[in-house]
C-alpha cells in the first residue's frame, strides 16, 4: 500500500482538485493522509467532504516540515508519497513507478517529470504577470516522489527548523545515506503557478536556502574529516 501525503495549509481553493488526483489514480492500493496546518478557511469543511476516502487531521500551525512528518507517523503503507494541496498528479503516476520499482529492486525512491502550469482561474492581466516554463523539467521534488518507507527512515523526518526548503534538506541527507534514485521519463506532477504559492508568499524565508546549503557542507566536511 501506498501512502499518500497531503500537508495543507489555508489551501481549500485547490484541495479538492488535489485530493481528486489522487483518487483517479489507475494504482488503487492507497491511503490518503490530509495534514490541515492550522487551517483558517474551509480546508477542514472540503477535506471532510471526501468521508472514508480520507484520512484527515488538524494541528496547531507549526510548518510543512512538521505537517509532512505528522502524515508520515500516522501513514501505514508500504511507500510514502506527498502532494501539496495546490498541485495534481497525472493519473498513472503511481502505476508507473510501482512498475519501475518491480524492474529494479534495488531502488529507494523513484521521481518523475513535472509540468507547471498557470492556475486557469485567475485574472488574465495576472495570469500575464506569472512566468510559466511549461516544457516538462525533472521533477526532484516531494511532489513527485515515492519511497520505500524504511528508506525514507534510514534517512529520517523532515527537519522543522525550515519554512521553504524543507525537502532540499531531507533530500542531500538522502544522498549522502546512499539512496539510489530514478528519474522516469514521464510527466507524473502538474505543478499550479497562483498567487498564493508558498515560495511567493514567504519570501522572508528564502534565506532558509542559503542556511541549508551550509548545513550540507559543514556536515560533509565534518564526515571528511572524521
Amino acid at each position: 500500500m501506498i501512502s499518500v501525503i497531503i500537508p495543507v495549509y489555508n489551501g481549500d481553493r485547490y484541495l479538492a482538485a488535489a485530493i481528486e488526483s489522487v483518487l483517479a489514480q489507475t494504482y488503487q492500493q492507497i491511503e490518503i493522509i490530509v495534514v490541515n496546518d492550522g487551517s483558517t478557511d474551509d480546508t477542514a469543511t472540503i477535506a471532510k467532504s471526501f468521508g472514508s476516502s480520507v484520512r484527515y487531521y488538524f494541528h496547531q500551525n507549526s510548518g510543512p516540515g512538521a505537517t509532512r512528518n505528522r502524515g508520515i507517523e500516522l501513514a501505514q503503507g508500504d511507500f510514502l508519497a506527498f502532494l501539496d494541496a495546490d498541485d495534481i498528479w497525472n493519473q498513472n503516476k503511481l502505476s508507473h513507478q510501482i512498475t519501475a520499482f518491480e524492474n529494479n529492486l534495488e531502488l529507494d525512491l523513484i521521481f518523475g517529470l513535472v509540468q507547471q502550469f498557470i492556475s486557469p482561474e485567475l485574472d488574465q492581466i495576472i495570469q500575464e504577470k506569472i512566468y510559466c516554463n511549461s516544457e516538462p523539467i525533472a521533477g526532484l521534488s516531494c511532489g513527485t516522489m515515492i519511497i520505500k518507507r524504511d528508506a525514507f527512515f534510514r534517512v529520517g523526518m523532515f527537519d522543522i527548523r525550515w519554512k521553504l526548503g524543507e525537502f532540499i534538506d531531507w533530500y542531500a541527507k538522502a544522498i549522502e545515506q546512499g539512496l539510489k534514485s530514478y528519474i522516469l521519463p514521464e510527466i507524473v506532477m502538474k505543478r499550479r503557478l497562483h498567487t498564493t504559492n508558498m515560495g511567493i508568499c514567504d519570501a522572508q524565508h528564502r534565506i532558509d536556502y542559503v542556511r541549508i546549503i551550509k548545513n550540507t557542507l559543514d556536515r560533509r566536511r565534518a564526515e571528511i574529516i572524521m
